[in-house]
C-alpha cells in the first residue's frame, strides 16, 4: 500500500458524456480524514509527429472551444473502445493530415492532468510519409487546416503561443533535444 492512497468511500458519477465522465468522489486520506476529489474519466488520446521528407512537421490548426481560439497543434484524436493506440496514431494520421506513414514508432506515453483527469496520450512519431489519394474523412465537427512547420518555427510558435498544448509542446521539446543529442553523436 501506497503511504498516500486515499481510500474511495463512495463514488457518484455526475455526467456521462461521449468523451468524458464526471465523478466525485468521497476520499479518506492517509491521514484519517475526509476529501472530496473531482475526477474526469478519459478513453485516452494518441499525438502523432509526422515528419516530412524534408524535416518538416505536419501540424494542424484549429479552433478549441473552451479556449476560445485556434491552437497549432500536432495530429491527435481519442483512442475508440477497444481501440489499440498505434491503430488509433494510423487513423488520426491520415483523417488530419490526408497522409500515411510509412514507419510509425511509439516514443512514451504521458498524463495531461493528473490532478483531476486520467487521461493518458500515446505519442508517437511518424516517418516515410506518403500522401493518400482518398484519405479516411475527418470528424464530420472537427474543421483543420494542415501546414508544414520547421522546427524553428515550432519553437517561436511556442514561445508565442500559438502552440500552447502540452502534447504539441512536449514534440517540439522532444524534436528539439534529439537533434541536440544527435549533433553530439
Amino acid at each position: 500500500m501506497n503511504k498516500f492512497e486515499e481510500k474511495t468511500i463512495q463514488s457518484q458519477e455526475i455526467f456521462n458524456g461521449k468523451i468524458i465522465q464526471l465523478r466525485v468522489d468521497d476520499v479518506e486520506l492517509p491521514n484519517g480524514k475526509m476529501a472530496k476529489r473531482e475526477i474526469v474519466k478519459h478513453p485516452g488520446a494518441v499525438g502523432i509527429i509526422p515528419i516530412t521528407q524534408d524535416g518538416k512537421i505536419l501540424m494542424v490548426e484549429q479552433f478549441r472551444k473552451p479556449l476560445e481560439r485556434s491552437l497549432l497543434e500536432i495530429p491527435a484524436g481519442k483512442l475508440e473502445q477497444g481501440e489499440e493506440p498505434q491503430v488509433t496514431a494510423a487513423r488520426e494520421l491520415e483523417e488530419e493530415t490526408g497522409f500515411r506513414a510509412n514507419q510509425m514508432n511509439y516514443l512514451t506515453s504521458f498524463y495531461t492532468a493528473p490532478g483531476f483527469s486520467d487521461e493518458v496520450i500515446h505519442l508517437y512519431i511518424a516517418t516515410n510519409l506518403e500522401k493518400v489519394e482518398n484519405p479516411l474523412p475527418g470528424d464530420e465537427d472537427e474543421f483543420v487546416d494542415l501546414l508544414e512547420v520547421d522546427l524553428e518555427s515550432a519553437a517561436t510558435f511556442v514561445d508565442e503561443k500559438r502552440i500552447y498544448d502540452a502534447k504539441t509542446v512536449y514534440a517540439v521539446l522532444y524534436l528539439q533535444m534529439k537533434k541536440v543529442l544527435d549533433q553530439h553523436e
